[in-house]
């Protein structure tokens, strides 16, 4: 049985799982959809055509499904889509798609948005991704599975980032992070590889393989291209295979690192 606060402003039409929790002054929309065992708390607004998973916690003052903060939307029917067991804390921004981007925002499972995370339109995100507070993320930004992006730091649009990536905090990124790298600055570049995540999820031999692969793509000053599709046609790690499919395929550029700037 739901609980659901008496100042709470729930409209016709939407739907409400079991167990859910509304707190108060909390404004649910026509079109929302919540599942099972979510909690929204006091002064949440979930508007537009949204769903939002089971297990979910929404804190205080979240705007989530609001209108794209896009100059081309013009009323058009897009939507949000929010996975299982997500943390979505304190004055979270939460927008849907354009038609232009697919007309779809889609958050996966077990993700933490820390306060003040704003992610805009048609972005994806993955699953078990860790945002810090202030992380801002703008239209068409694609994040893979296990990423982190540190606190205060922008993402230009389009931008797309890898699995187990790491941004650094009060970083300024403009183009792609390949999976399993570790990226920082304004604006941001290649520092290594994200070894402390790999740590926790890799074993020993994989992350090997991932220290050569990094050396040859990024610090022997070889066309990164070719270096990549060899690496693609030679290498019998699929993490390494991964990696060099991520590069072969970006469409923002991979930003150099400090060493090869200095190599010039």
């Amino acid at each position: 049985m739901s609980t659901i606060h008496p100042t709470a402003v729930i409209e016709d039409g939407a739907k409400l799982g079991e167990n859910v929790t509304v707190g108060p002054f909390v404004h649910i929309g026509a079109e929302v959809i919540i599942g099972d065992n979510t909690s929204i708390a006091s002064h949440a607004i979930i508007e537009g055509h949204t769903t939002i998973g089971k297990g979910n916690r929404i804190f205080s003052h979240s705007a989530i499904g609001t209108i794209p903060q896009d100059l081309k939307y013009d009323g058009e029917d897009v939507e949000l889509i929010i996975g299982d067991n997500n943390t979505i804390r304190e004055f979270t921004l939460l927008n849907p798609g354009t038609k232009g981007g697919g007309s779809v925002t889609k958050i996966g499972n077990k993700n933490l948005l820390m306060g003040y995370v704003h992610l805009g339109h048609d972005v994806i995100l993955g699953d078990n991704c860790i945002l810090a507070n202030g992380a801002t993320l703008a239209g068409h930004v694609e994040l893979g599975n296990h990423v982190v992006i540190g606190g205060l730091t922008p993402i230009h649009q389009f931008v797309h980032i890898g699995d187990f990536a790491m941004i650094g905090g009060a970083s300024a990124l403009a183009q792609d992070i390949p999976p399993y790298c570790l990226a920082e600055g304004n604006r941001a570049n290649l520092r290594g590889l994200n070894l402390t995540g790999l740590r926790r999820h890799m074993d020993r031999e994989e992350i090997n393989a991932l220290k050569a692969a990094y050396r040859e793509l990024f610090e022997e000053g070889q066309a990164l291209q070719d270096v990549a599709q060899r690496l693609f046609e030679e290498s019998s790690s699929e993490k390494v295979k991964n990696l060099c499919k991520f590069i072969k395929t970006s469409k923002r550029g991979i930003p150099f690192t400090r060493k090869e700037k200095e190599r010039g």
